[in-house]
């Protein structure tokens, strides 16, 4: 029995040891082959995660910016070039780059001795193009990301991570944007207001003044949560309810729980 136990305990740290290509990828399915201006890369890592294309954070970087210094500072895959500013942390849901967060739902990937990050968010962190023929195909040359300076609106990164912050600073990263894609939806919906000021402020809904939720200093991933609204990152489309889970409200008497996440059950 003791020697079976060593026999398994050796094979699952094989297993451990395979690389995160073969880890990630389902039985049947291919890693597709990555490509750069046409020239394949050989060392790009490429592993699947679900259905996303992850390759080396290292690779990719050199590959495009072969100036850049690439470096492992604090936890996370840094790189540094002029005009460029990356940073990829393990397990995070977002990629940094110029200032802003570039969200990824699966997370950014350790793989084996490699940064795995998705190739279509790093590309274009990196001002490239990327196509899909059965292979990613990666062209260098476009536009370079405009940094978060310019491209957040001020305000609407003050209205929403002060919501947020008030209504969720002690929840999940994945929560804290739930609750600024309810606002999101609102401004997007005919049925409330078409600002999200006016959305914030609608009679008896998020209280701000009665909160005075506007002169708290959100925490810092609050603020990283409305960041990531604005990119785009959804994770209750038709969402435009929340509450704390069990508690009745008007929505979860009359409307659907579409999903929990923390402490907060959805409704739309």
């Amino acid at each position: 029995m003791h020697t079976r136990i060593i026999a398994l305990a050796l094979c699952l740290a094989v297993l451990a040891g395979v690389t995160g290509q073969a880890m990630a990828a389902g039985e049947g399915e291919t890693v597709p082959s990555v490509y750069v201006d046409g020239v394949l890369m050989e060392n790009a890592h490429a592993a699947l995660y679900g259905q996303t294309t992850y390759v080396s954070f290292t690779a990719l970087v050199l590959a495009l910016r072969p100036d850049a210094a690439v470096t492992w500072e604090n936890g996370q895959a840094v790189a540094r070039a002029e005009g460029l500013a990356l940073a990829a942390r393990p397990n995070a849901l977002y990629l940094e780059a110029n200032g802003r967060y570039l969200y990824v739902p699966g997370k950014i990937q350790a793989g084996d001795n490699e940064t795995l990050v998705p190739v279509r968010v790093l590309a274009k962190a990196l001002g490239a193009s990327l196509t899909w023929d059965g292979a990613v195909q990666i062209t260098s040359g476009g536009e370079p990301l405009t940094a978060g300076d310019a491209f957040y609106d001020a305000d609407a990164v003050f209205l929403l991570s002060h919501i947020i912050y008030n209504e969720s600073g002690n929840q999940p990263l994945t929560g804290k944007i739930a609750v600024g894609n309810v606002l999101q939806n609102r401004v997007a919906s005919p049925t409330f207001p078409s600002t999200l000021h006016d959305v914030i402020y609608q009679p008896g809904q998020f209280y701000p003044d009665r909160t005075g939720c506007m002169a708290k200093t959100p925490n810092a991933e609050s603020v990283i949560a409305a960041k990531l609204c604005l990119e785009g990152a959804m994770v209750v489309p038709g969402a435009y309810w929340f509450n704390g889970v069990g508690r009745s409200c008007w929505a979860s008497r009359n409307k659907t729980c579409l999903t929990v996440i923390g402490g907060h059950a959805f409704y739309g």
